[in-house]
């Protein structure tokens, strides 16, 4: 089976390979996680790694969409122009937009949480195994391994929704 040129690109330092031995769960970088051996996959310390970055995520957001509310308050004022009224129109449209995405994000930010509850979070949905730190480093919501998901978007892409 070939590697993916993403998960490929994707090297461990084996200078980080101990430093999660010796550091807390809020100091460990990404680097270091991702040089922890295979052997220690979804050990404590991965999963709380993973659940701090995750609720920093969620704060982060909730902390924008209180930005956006006051935004689109400040911004409702009558403009006689209507080249300016339809930028600000728009702008804000693509604001609201962002926050809808956000809003969608979060269920699934939530949903991972529970996951990391259950002793579930790391494995895959469909066949069990494992997702990969460097996946759930680049996306902490994924539920499928890299081949699940590409079979998954190739069946939608063939036969469609």
């Amino acid at each position: 089976m070939n590697a993916s040129p993403a998960l490929s690109a994707i090297k461990k330092d084996p200078k980080l390979a101990n430093n999660w031995k010796t550091k807390s769960v809020d100091q460990l970088t990404d680097e270091e996680v991702l040089a922890m051996p295979d052997s220690e996959y979804m050990n404590e310390k991965q999963t709380a790694f993973f659940r701090l970055k995750l609720t920093r995520l969620k704060q982060d957001m909730l902390n924008n969409a209180g930005e956006t509310t006051e935004h689109l308050r400040e911004d409702t004022v009558v403009v006689p122009d209507p080249a300016d009224r339809a930028t600000i129109e728009e702008e804000h449209a693509l604001e609201l937009r962002t926050r809808d995405r956000e809003r969608k994000l979060l269920k699934k930010i939530e949903q991972s949480i529970v996951r990391i509850d259950a002793g579930d979070y790391g494995y895959c949905d469909e066949t069990g195994e494992p997702i990969g730190v460097g996946r759930l480093l680049a996306r902490p919501t994924a539920t499928l391994s890299l081949e699940a998901q590409q079979r998954r978007e190739l069946k939608q892409k063939m036969f469609g929704d």
